[in-house]
């Protein structure tokens, strides 16, 4: 994909991945790790659309699979450490690079670079949160 292609939806992945940190502050009623897993079994279930629409049988055991291991992470972190978050979102910013340089699931053009910034912006603001005990209770 040319530089140019990726230079919009990494952009707005800074913003999205900003958002998805502050994504607490939205629903003050629960518990931030609460808020936190349950953004992350949305983005992995996101891959879980795209093989679906791919329709390679392969294809979505594969991504079903993952999406199941994201899930019990973000189960496990709810009550678990914040550093369970973190893990999950790098783990999926990782898997949409592989994806993104792979192309294993068919026609999701910007949409792993893109993700991929997301994942690993809210992963580095959810860390720096932690390690420095600022910003929202986990």
């Amino acid at each position: 994909m040319p530089a140019r292609l990726v230079r919009a939806p990494a952009a707005w992945g800074v913003v999205f991945g900003g958002l998805q940190a502050a994504s607490p502050l939205g629903f003050p009623w629960l518990t931030a790790s609460t808020v936190y897993s349950l953004g992350l079994t949305l983005i992995a279930a996101v891959y879980v659309g795209f093989s679906v629409a791919d329709g390679r049988r392969t294809v979505i055991a594969v991504e079903t699979g993952v999406a199941s291991v994201f899930v019990v992470i973000a189960g496990i972190a709810v009550t678990g450490p914040a550093w369970l978050i973190v893990g999950g979102l790098a783990g999926h910013g990782l898997k949409d690079l592989w994806q993104h340089r792979t192309g294993f699931v068919a026609n999701t053009r910007w949409w792993p670079s893109f993700c991929a910034i997301v994942d690993l912006v809210a992963a580095t603001a959810i860390a720096l949160m932690t390690m420095t005990h600022r910003g929202l209770p986990l």
